[in-house]
């Protein structure tokens, strides 16, 4: 079965994302962290491929997203870009290089994009940060803001739950997003938010939003690869569907791998010089 878009081969542009929530087509997005991976996303369709901080959890084991350094996501950031003809590639700016020292922070943004030739930068804050990314884009680097549950955030927040259920901090997220979009960023993430914040967010502002458990009425989806192909077990929110269950798949191929070897029966002489 090929990709939904396959057979569209231009390059997916801040400025094709905005025209696809134009006309209503949903985005579609996904992480990598290595060439292999990203060769097979970009090859099914997908619009966006975020190489996400979060490869400090499904790569390296890390319980939280911040132990991340910027070499580290420059290491797998490069790999991905290596791989990719069609999709647009964001890079998510690791804890600690986007937080209060604009200066600092451009430094930071345009060592990644120097580094690995990736399209786009990934940044987590709002009104908080608004200096680093107004300098960021004012150097004609293009950001994708990301509000809601902050996972840089966590020790503060102190909890996974739900964000914006309340009033005042609906509000907040809200004016951040409307400030994000005055600032130039092309897009907005908003992670795990009430359904009806997210779609109001998205009748107000003539950027895509892009929701992971933020509902349907958003302009686009994303997930971490890892989960939605089932290759973790024991990370089951409400809004993760998985599209396979590789950890099935591939501890089967491992283990006839094993007995395979045990038993002698490979190699074959078929599989000999």
């Amino acid at each position: 079965m090929t990709g939904y878009l396959s057979d569209d081969k231009r390059k997916v542009t801040t400025h094709r994302l905005i025209e696809m929530k134009q006309r209503g087509e949903k985005i579609s997005m996904l992480t990598s962290y290595d060439y292999t991976m990203a060769s097979i996303v970009d090859g099914a369709g997908i619009d966006v491929i975020l190489v996400g901080d979060s490869a400090s959890n499904v790569m390296a084991g890390n319980v939280t997203t911040l132990p991340m350094t910027l070499d580290q996501m420059i290491y797998h950031a490069e790999s991905v870009v290596r791989a990719v003809s069609r999709a647009m590639v964001v890079v998510d700016m690791p804890f600690g290089t986007c937080s209060g020292n604009p200066i600092k922070s451009l430094e930071a943004a345009i060592s990644i994009m120097k580094k690995t030739g990736c399209d786009a930068l990934k940044i987590e804050g709002g009104k908080e940060i608004e200096a680093d990314v107004k300098k960021i884009i004012d150097a004609g680097i293009p950001v994708m803001s990301h509000l809601g549950l902050m996972p840089q955030s966590i020790n503060k927040y102190g909890t996974y739950t739900v964000r914006a259920k309340e009033d005042g901090e609906a509000k907040k997220l809200i004016d951040d997003c409307l400030l994000m979009e005055e600032l130039g960023c092309f897009a907005i993430v908003l992670e795990k938010i009430p359904a009806t914040v997210a779609a109001e967010v998205a009748s107000k502002v003539r950027i895509p939003i892009i929701g992971i458990g933020a509902g349907g009425q958003v302009d686009g989806q994303v997930l971490v690869i890892q989960d939605m192909l089932g290759m973790t077990k024991g990370f089951s929110p409400r809004f993760l569907r998985r599209y396979a269950d590789l950890h099935t798949v591939m501890t089967d191929a491992v283990s006839q791998y094993v007995a395979d070897v045990k038993s002698a029966d490979f190699p074959n002489e078929k599989e000999q010089y």
